[in-house]
């Protein structure tokens, strides 16, 4: 049997939600062992002032393996 643990990573990118997402798996790959299944639950844009595109946003569920003691 297996317990996994899902936890909420959000990436941005100046360019477009694909590369925000792919930021994101890409930080959480580099902490994080057995990652598993990586879901889309928001995708968002930040703006600026003048009301132009700042940047992309996607917030990922990530599940990983738990590894019990």
């Amino acid at each position: 049997m297996s317990v996994y643990r899902v936890t909420e990573v959000i990436g941005t990118s100046p360019n477009s939600w694909e590369d925000a997402a792919k930021e994101a798996l890409a930080a959480t790959a580099g902490s994080l062992r057995d990652l598993r299944v990586a879901e889309v639950s928001k995708l968002d844009i930040t703006l600026t002032a003048d009301g132009k595109i700042e940047a992309f946003r996607a917030k990922l569920s990530v599940s990983f393996k738990y590894e019990q003691g």
